[in-house]
Order: structure tokens, then C-alpha cells, then sequence
């Protein structure tokens, strides 16, 4: 029988209502990842499962010196302890952000599953305990092997680097728009991938051997009608940040204010990443910018292009290395 490691983290998935109806002003990080365990006994059919308790907070709480705390612990898991998988309880606020990060870091083949839910433990309706069941299916399965980090919710399974929370209440929020879902755990208990991860992940990353004592501070910006470029000035002049992501209108776009503000941030010596505020779609160069030395994101969401960028910034401040990572991952 394998070896599964659940690392809880804490979130709505370990919260407590003041009743069963509430949906909404429930207290998170009530719960230990051993009480969520021992409401699923039908896990330890699947699999021997050991757990840690990293942590029992929002996810909103979450800094990229967690991500660091917990990418060291799953490559000690892994490697050192041998463990065949590793299943992480977190919020779903951020879920996507820890996600990527480790997907960029985590220097294994083996299954890296995240996993949390909708509606806390006590809720009527809660997905807290099937979300948890299906990842440690799917942290065992053989197919999972290779796919680099996991998102799993709602019978749905997710790279991370395209998933993405899009509902803040509904119980299939994560979605992958257009491109869709790795695969699903089916009604009969059949783990089932109907594609594959084609971007550079975890044993195949040049970031999973990188020195992550710290990261490069980004800043996100988001651009809208009438926007002036006093946001990106005071970021330029606190001198705490390394680089600016861009959540641009449609194709990554900007006002003329931002535009000029974002030429002096990469005269600063700033790297400038123009994304898109949509959901869908790619940020591909275009000659109104041919001027500016700005790298594009290409479908990557802000704050999933903010994390590359920041784990570029750890290797190279090359304009062209760095986009070239922005094409390969």
C-alpha cells in the first residue's frame, strides 16, 4: 500500500459554522487535518496516510515564505522520507498561487495534489469530504505520475498551471477555462486524464534546484478606463520591487499614463510583464509596444505571471532569458 503524506494548511476545508447553514461567516482553520481524516475512513483503503500540521490559517494569509517553508517539506517528503505522494489541504483563495509555485519548484515526478473546498466541514452540502477523498485517489493513482502539482475539486482534476478559482461561492469554481480539466474522478471510482500537462513542470524546472532562501518583490497593476500611472510612480519609488506585472485591458494593454509610467520603471531597471486582465487568451507582442522592453505573459493569469517572474528574477534579469521561461513554462 502507498505512502501518502497530507499536509494541512488550513482553510474553509477546516472550518466551523455557527450552524449548518452557515455558508459565509464560518471560522477557519477550526479543524486539524486528523479530525477531516478520521470523517473519511474509506481513505485508509486507498492508501496509508500520515499527517502534518503545517498550518490551520486562511490562505489569504499566505507569503511566499510559506511557499518556500512548504516546497522544502514536500522535497524532504519525497525525497528523504520516501513518501509516494503528498495531498495538501489549503484555502482556495490562493490555492492557485501555492499551487503554481510548487508546480515550478517541486523537483519530483511524483503526484502533488492541493486540495480544499467551497463550504466549511460543518455546512450542509459541504465538499470538504469528497474533495478530500478524490485527491488522495488521485495522489495514488499511477497515472498521476509526471503531471506535475494537482488541483483537485468537485471530481475534477487540474494543472496548476492553468486552474484558476472563477466563483466565489459555487462549488465548481475551479476551472481551467478553454483548455479544460487534466481529467476526472469518475462515479465509479475511476481515475480518468484525458490530456497531458505540455509545459515545463516541477522534475523537468530549472527553478527546483534554484537557491529560495527569499523572493524578488512584484507588484501587480490593474489597468481600467481612466487610469493614471500614479500607482506604478509610488511602486517605483518605495525602490522595493524587482519587477511589475500588468493586468492590462484585453490584449495587455494600458492608458497612456500607465504606458509611460511602466517605460520609467523599466529605465529604473524593472522587468515590466504585460498580462491580460481576461480570463481567456493569449498576451502575444504587438507593435504599439515594440518600443518598451516589456515581456509578455502569454496566457498566464497576473498573479500566476507575477510567481514566474518572481522565480526568474532569482536566475536572470536577461530580458530575453526571461521570456523565453514565460514561453517554456
Amino acid at each position: 500500500m502507498k505512502r501518502i503524506k497530507l499536509i494541512a494548511s488550513g482553510g474553509t476545508i477546516s472550518g466551523k459554522g455557527v450552524n449548518q447553514l452557515d455558508l459565509k461567516d464560518y471560522r477557519t482553520g477550526y479543524y486539524t487535518g486528523e479530525d477531516l481524516l478520521q470523517q473519511v475512513p474509506e481513505i485508509l483503503d486507498l492508501s496509508q496516510v500520515d499527517v502534518f500540521q503545517l498550518a490551520n490559517m486562511s490562505s489569504t494569509k499566505m507569503e511566499s515564505s510559506d511557499w518556500i517553508q512548504l516546497k522544502r517539506l514536500v522535497d524532504e517528503l519525497l525525497y528523504q522520507k520516501d513518501y509516494d505522494g503528498i495531498v495538501i489541504t489549503h484555502g482556495t483563495n490562493t490555492l492557485e498561487e501555492t499551487a503554481y509555485f510548487l508546480h515550478l519548484t517541486v523537483k519530483s515526478e511524483k503526484p502533488v495534489v492541493l486540495v480544499g473546498a467551497q463550504r466549511p466541514f460543518t455546512a450542509i452540502g459541504s465538499d470538504a469530504l469528497n474533495n478530500l477523498w478524490t485527491s488522495v485517489k488521485v495522489a495514488v493513482d499511477e497515472q498521476s505520475y509526471e503531471k506535475g502539482v494537482l488541483v483537485v475539486a468537485n471530481n475534477e482534476i487540474h494543472s496548476a498551471r492553468e486552474v484558476s478559482k472563477t466563483d466565489t461561492y459555487s462549488l465548481d469554481t475551479f476551472q481551467s477555462g478553454r483548455i479544460g480539466a487534466l481529467g476526472y474522478v469518475n462515479p465509479d471510482h475511476i481515475v480518468q486524464y484525458d490530456r497531458y500537462p505540455t509545459r515545463k513542470h516541477t522534475f523537468q524546472s530549472k527553478f527546483n534546484d534554484s537557491r529560495l532562501d527569499n523572493l524578488p518583490e512584484v507588484a501587480i497593476v490593474y489597468s481600467h478606463a481612466g487610469v493614471s500611472g500614479d500607482i506604478i510612480n509610488l511602486i517605483v519609488t518605495s525602490e522595493k520591487y524587482s519587477g511589475i506585472v500588468l493586468a492590462g485591458t484585453g490584449a495587455g494593454r494600458c492608458s497612456p499614463k500607465e504606458e509611460e509610467s511602466l517605460k520609467k520603471a523599466s529605465q529604473k531597471g524593472m522587468v515590466v510583464v504585460r498580462s491580460s486582465r481576461c480570463f481567456e487568451g493569449r498576451v502575444v507582442p504587438i507593435e504599439s509596444f515594440d518600443a518598451f522592453p516589456f515581456i509578455t505573459a502569454d496566457n498566464l493569469s497576473p498573479q500566476k505571471a507575477r510567481i514566474l517572474l518572481m522565480l526568474a528574477l532569482t536566475l536572470t534579469d536577461d530580458l530575453s532569458e526571461i521570456q523565453a521561461m514565460f514561453h517554456a513554462y
